[in-house]
């Protein structure tokens, strides 16, 4: 007998069972047949909807240049339990339950893949006109809001936020955009990666406010801290996101600093057969010396092979991706790879006023980290040179003449 067809034995008559139905969750369940797991798998979603994919919500789907964003798996076919519209309530691990409005439901492993989930406006959680945009119904709300051409504030310079400003400017709406911090972008790159970004904003139509705190929201207008009242139509908030695990409380499932699930490096949480997967988990990272949590599509996509060969016992290499995030705002496409934190120096490849650059930070010589603007090729290089761990010249680096990969030093 192989050693696949041995693991796939032993499999037979497991119950995996995942919770979430969005990226992390339904790439789990597939990843698992993928892999040959033959025993059962339960996917459970909150939503009602058939599991979809998140960026279109922004761009295509907001816009009604795309009328679906479901994901094209048959579910059926694949022998994979779908069951929407159940909530999940808690688990006991002792007991190797899960519970969910539906009643409990029993599990050999269990998946964590319950996402993120915005941060409210403080205040707000009743207003009418007051949105968020994270689910098919937050679009499908939104989509007559834009339409309408109706003054909207945005609250947060933040990925979402220009994301969703970039949207209402195409569909004809006057935008205005609050930021409390000095610049966009403050809490996801430094200060010299964000600037340039400002003027984005003023091309595109949109008026930036930075420094500006919302004191409440009023029917057509948002108050700010300093007296000043923006007329509004509509208010989108997007300043952050959190992991969705609430709903873990009492599970003595180990939770960190901002509610992630931690997980060590096979993304096994401190419950027994339990794993966490995507937005709502943190994990240590050795290319970068610390714990990671990262709310990006493509950590939602890589971390189930991961999960999957574990559970299969299929001797896993530890997780530990180059985090990769790309965004389509004010007519640029704007890709991030890798982790900035610990770099010792930056190298421009083009400047910040340029239609397309990118910036790379490196430390001891080596790519870490690197943001392109208008300028894909510099990002699949850059990210293959992050992988290698490649000592580089900075003086080839920086000339955007030549292709990043030319910067291998010897």
């Amino acid at each position: 007998m192989s050693e696949q067809t041995a693991r796939e034995s032993a499999a037979d008559g497991r119950r995996v069972v995942v919770v979430g139905a969005g990226m992390a969750g339904v790439q789990t369940a597939v990843a698992l047949r993928e892999q040959g797991f033959a025993g059962t798998i339960t996917l459970i979603g909150a939503e009602p909807h058939k599991p979809y994919d998140r960026p279109p919500l922004s761009k295509g789907l907001l816009l009604g240049k795309a009328e679906d964003s479901a994901f094209d798996v048959d579910f059926a076919s694949l022998g994979i339990d779908l069951r929407l519209g159940v909530e999940a309530l808690g688990v006991r691990p002792a007991d190797h339950e899960l519970d969910t409005v539906a009643g409990p439901v029993p599990y050999d492993a269990l998946v964590l893949a319950t996402g993120a989930e915005p941060v409210r406006l403080p205040g707000t959680d009743d207003a009418p006109d007051v949105h968020l945009l994270r689910t098919l119904d937050d679009a499908e709300r939104l989509r007559p809001v834009l339409a309408g051409q109706h003054e909207i504030v945005v609250v947060g310079a933040g990925w979402i936020g220009a994301e969703f400003a970039t949207a209402a400017r195409e569909a004809g709406c006057a935008v205005t955009v609050v930021e409390a911090a000095d610049r966009p972008l403050a809490e996801a790159l430094p200060e010299e990666a964000a600037a340039p970004m400002a003027g984005w904003y003023e091309s595109a139509g949109v008026e930036l406010r930075t420094g500006a705190r919302v004191e409440r929201v009023e029917p057509g207008a948002v108050v700010l801290s300093d007296g000043s009242r923006l007329p509004a139509g509509a208010v989108v908030v997007g300043i952050g996101a959190r992991p969705a695990t609430a709903w873990l409380a009492g599970s003595d499932i180990a939770l960190g600093t901002y509610g992630e699930v931690l997980a060590d490096d096979r993304l096994r949480t401190s419950a027994e057969d339990v794993y966490a997967v995507g937005d709502c988990v943190s994990f240590p990272s050795a290319r970068y010396g610390e714990r990671l949590l990262v709310h990006h599509w493509d950590n939602a996509l890589q971390g189930p092979r991961t999960v999957a060969a574990d559970i299969l016992e299929a001797g896993t290499a530890p997780y530990d991706p180059v985090p990769y995030f790309w965004s389509e705002q004010f007519g640029r496409f704007v890709q991030y790879a890798g982790h900035h934190a610990a770099a010792d120096r930056t190298v421009w490849r083009g400047a910040p006023e340029d239609a397309a650059w990118t910036l790379c930070w490196l430390r001891e010589n080596r790519l870490i980290a690197l943001l392109a603007v208008g300028r894909p090729r510099d990002l699949a290089q850059g990210r293959r040179l992050i992988e290698s761990g490649r000592t580089l010249d900075a003086g080839v680096l920086a000339d955007p003449a030549r292709p990043l990969k030319e910067a291998v030093a010897g």
